[in-house]
């Protein structure tokens, strides 16, 4: 029979209906502003929050909602205006110790999100946030690089029993090893070559010294200036996505920046101290007192100053893994892996220093502000950033130590904190931020107001024109479409996370336009095989089977062009490509199955004389 699907096609597509409204629902329910408290370094407890509810009701803000764990505590309020006045009173309320930082607490009903149903992520034009401009200091980059370059040089010579007059650090691409003879110098020339295959090697005499001359080659300074860029992007890139800011930006810009945008963050100074937190590990030996060419730091470890050598064994970016765990004892250490490099330079590092100790230092950049006077003479104030370095490890090598090791001695909040900031990553090189700016909430909620709009302006002239121009079967395709458009949010929601920006909104409008187009095509088919005297069942079922081929051809290769406009775009490109890519998929289901299956609810199996579809012109018929 014609223009009938069996029960199980219908029943499937009732199901794929109900699944999209289903799961587009969450976006009816808005954000709650919140703020979420926390300790820099202990655990909360319940003895801060009457502090806090006391500082709110001294400011007259109205709050509800609060919940507290053991990390964090978060409180929801009314208006932005409330949450604003609340972060200032608390701030004041907690002091410097804490973080108060503004959020967006859900209100999804528990049974939607314990099937996965969520709110669409919104981009920082929609939903407002920070952006960052981050510039790497690619000299430090090749600096640190030839610095353990030379480290590793004294290594090898004094394992080599190689004597030497001294290695001096000439530039940030050049260093220089002195000799009082030949010999030597041509002896440590053949053990160091092998060793650095990415460094030119020359020979000159100066004032009676024979030194040998090791530069990098500029193929290499790029190579590491690449791959400091490409390490520090991972790094941000991984700290942002595990403190879980939804649908993070982290874009290379030139050659040695990188763009950071956070949707939803309204505090810039917590931003910062986010990706601040991204800490790099050095490796050093105790230093001897009394050995030559001595060149110390003095830290102190658990209440008693400890002389670390300068010298740096291994540099934090070769760890490759960090996880936190519990020793025999039950005493928190974190287990750490290195790359095949790393596990080199540690292994020639400890074997000659059994029973010496190492130490761990945990470098990170921060922030402060400070008062200084411009051009005018007038007080400004600015942000300095400056490296503070912390010794977290103190113990003595038992072993000569090889890929996987411990750190031991810390306290179960400093375990639990070094290891997923090890496991984030490393910052291959310093990083400063030179551009900083803040979208509100109340811009991003101007733009998506107006691209809501956008859409459903299009989506009622579109429902306009089908409805006046094909009748009940205009009906169907503006069903058709309504069900798109909440299958498109169910998807971009739940099924595929991603993130709505003003350009993805246009990828809606346009996939609204498309939608139809594939109707427009089976419907005037259908016209055509009713001008040319077919019946009404078979003209149904010819215009949905012949205008099949050209739908799928036509959309087929606008789903390619996306496809490579989400590889090899950016940010606003991307954005769009991704709700392009997701409208295609989705029409291609309401615009044929879809409206098929109305179209068959309305007329298959019926006898059936005339169809509702427009006017069309009957074709006249003449013999041959």
């Amino acid at each position: 029979m014609l223009n009938k699907y069996p029960a199980w096609k219908n029943i499937l597509i009732l199901i794929v209906v109900l699944l999209g409204l289903l799961y587009s629902l969450p976006n009816l329910y808005p954000d709650d502003p919140a703020l979420q408290i926390s300790h820099e370094l202990d655990e909360l407890s319940t003895g801060e929050l009457p502090i806090i509810t006391t500082a709110l009701e001294a400011a007259e803000v109205d709050f509800f909602g609060e919940e507290i764990d053991a990390e964090s505590m978060r409180v929801r309020f009314n208006t932005l205006d409330d949450q604003l006045r609340a972060k200032t009173a608390i701030e004041d309320a907690l002091g410097d110790d804490y973080v108060v930082a503004l959020n967006l607490a859900p209100t999804t009903p528990a049974w939607m999100q314990a099937i996965g149903a969520g709110k669409m992520n919104l981009g920082l034009d929609l939903q407002g946030g920070v952006h960052f401009l981050m510039e790497v200091d690619m000299d430090a980059a090749l600096t640190r690089r030839m610095e353990d370059n030379l480290s590793n040089v004294r290594t090898i010579l004094r394992e080599q029993r190689i004597r030497s007059r001294g290695l001096n650090l000439i530039s940030n691409s050049h260093l220089e090893v002195r000799f009082a003879n030949t010999d030597d110098r041509s002896q440590a020339r053949s053990e160091l070559v092998d060793n650095f295959p990415e460094l030119q090697f020359q020979t000159r005499e100066a004032e009676g010294v024979f030194i040998l001359d090791m530069r990098m080659t500029p193929a290499t300074a790029l190579q590491i200036q690449n791959d400091t860029l490409q390490a520090n992007r991972t790094t941000l890139l991984n700290r942002v996505d595990s403190l879980g800011v939804s649908e993070p930006t982290v874009q290379q810009q030139g050659s040695d920046r990188i763009v950071v945008e956070l949707p939803g963050m309204q505090d810039p100074a917590q931003a910062i101290r986010i990706l601040q937190r991204i800490a790099t590990l050095e490796f050093h030996l105790e230093a001897e007192i009394g050995a030559p060419s001595l060149s110390y730091e003095t830290y102190i470890y658990d209440g008693i100053p400890r002389n670390v050598d300068n010298d740096v064994i291994m540099q934090g970016d070769r760890v490759s893994n960090a996880v936190y765990s519990l020793d025999q004892n039950s005493q928190p250490q974190v287990q750490l892996s290195l790359d095949a490099q790393g596990g080199n330079q540690m292994n020639r590092a400890t074997r000659d220093n059994v029973n010496r100790n190492m130490s761990v230092l945990l470098i990170e950049t921060k922030s402060r502000n400070v008062i200084s006077v411009n051009e005018l003479g007038e007080e400004v104030e600015e942000i300095e950033f400056y490296e503070d370095k912390e010794l977290i490890s103190h113990a003595r090598i038992i072993q000569a130590l090889g890929r996987q090791f411990v750190i031991t001695g810390l306290t179960p909040r400093e375990a639990s904190d070094l290891a997923p900031l090890i496991r984030s990553g490393s910052l291959a090189a310093p990083m400063t931020i030179v551009e900083q700016s803040v979208i509100g909430p109340s811009m991003g909620q101007e733009n998506l107001d107006q691209g809501l709009l956008g859409v459903q302006v299009a989506a009622a002239l579109v429902v306009v024109f089908m409805f006046l121009y094909y009748r009940v079967f205009g009906l169907a395709a503006n069903a058709a479409l309504i069900m798109n458009i909440l299958m498109i949010v169910a998807v971009m929601s739940s099924i595929i996370p991603a993130t709505l920006t003003l350009p993805g909104i246009v990828g809606i409008v346009l996939t609204v336009g498309m939608a139809v187009d594939a109707n427009v095509l089976i419907f005037t088919r259908i016209r055509e095989e009713l001008g040319n005297g077919a019946l009404p069942q078979q003209a149904i079922d010819a215009g949905y089977n012949r205008a099949f081929s050209t739908i799928l051809d036509a959309n087929l290769t606008t789903f390619l062009v996306a496809a490579v406009l989400y590889t090899i775009g950016t940010g606003p490109v991307r954005g769009f490509a991704i709700t392009l890519m997701i409208g295609i998929m989705t029409s291609m289901f309401t615009a044929i199955v879809g409206t098929r299956a109305i179209v068959n609810f309305i007329y298959g199996g019926k006898s059936v004389k005339a169809l509702s579809i427009g006017s069309y012109r009957k074709t006249a018929k003449t013999e041959a």
